[in-house]
């Protein structure tokens, strides 16, 4: 066994971690909900599962966010995990605010939790607990319901769009 130790007293700056960060791949989701009647949402690719019981899952978000205080007034947000070919969706879903969900098609729970109509999974939550962290904010997601894929159990299921070295992508299929 070789012992080898990483160089102390690196300099941390925010763009060599984005880069060293970038080399592992994430999935896509929307987060969106009704708010004064409109609806808001981003999009986030640090969205994990963390436990089933309770059922909860987490992203992160920039503390410096303009789209969060707004979402977080809400009393259910929409989880969509994004399908490989949302990479358009999701890049409108990062610009301005009022272009967001110009010609998405989307859908609202009677409790306001805003949802992609095509995302492989659909969430509806609510917020569980926000935990300070650094420059961003962990956010952490109780689910009260879940709808996988389109709804008709004969359909493809799809695959994730994928978030990698700031770029989007998708699963190689297995052979």
């Amino acid at each position: 066994m070789t012992v080898s130790h990483l160089p102390t007293n690196q300099d941390l700056d925010p763009a060599r971690l984005r880069a060293a960060f970038g080399v592992f791949p994430s999935g896509v989701v929307a987060v969106a909900a009704e708010v004064d009647g409109a609806p808001v949402g981003l999009a986030a690719s640090s969205f994990t599962s963390v436990s089933l019981e309770p059922a909860l899952v987490s992203f992160s978000i920039a503390n410096s966010s303009k789209t969060w205080p707004d979402l977080r007034r809400a009393d259910r947000l929409g989880v969509t995990i994004l399908a490989d070919h949302h990479g358009d969706v999701c890049r409108q879903l990062a610009g301005p605010v009022e272009q967001r969900f110009a010609e998405v098609a989307w859908s609202a729970s009677d409790g306001g939790a805003v949802t992609l109509d095509e995302g492989l999974a659909r969430f509806e939550t609510s917020i569980y607990r926000e935990v300070e962290a650094g420059d961003h904010t962990i956010i952490l997601l109780e689910l009260h319901a879940v709808e996988q894929g389109t709804g008709d159990p004969d359909a493809a299921p799809g695959s994730p769009l994928v978030f990698h070295r700031s770029g989007f992508g998708r699963l190689a299929q297995p052979a």
